[in-house]
């Protein structure tokens, strides 16, 4: 007989924060990482605009940072708010995410 409680089982957690990016010039293009895993690439298009940015996440409990970064974009500015689990075992301050058993 298997004894699964010894086990870590792997939770789905949903986090959402306000994404908004001051620019001029080319559009800017920026990165969602947890921890060192990058979850998206994407170019920013909008002006005067806030996006609510969803990132779904399937891992083992534990603690794992979100971070953003602007990729060849001179000039522009990224500011990320209010993040927050929406669904799933979990807490999150600051950036730092950690996934509950």
């Amino acid at each position: 007989m298997v004894n699964y409680t010894k086990y870590s089982m792997k939770q789905f957690i949903r986090v959402l924060c306000d994404v908004d990016c001051d620019w001029a010039g080319s559009e800017p293009v920026y990165r969602v990482y947890v921890d060192d895993e990058l979850f998206a690439e994407r170019t920013w298009r909008w002006q005067d605009v806030y996006l609510e940015e969803m990132i779904q996440i399937e891992a083992e409990p534990g603690e794992y940072v979100i971070s953003y970064e602007l990729v060849d974009s001179p000039g522009a500015t990224i500011r990320v708010s209010n993040m927050r689990v929406d669904y799933g075992p979990g807490k999150i301050k600051g950036t730092l995410l950690k996934i509950l058993k």
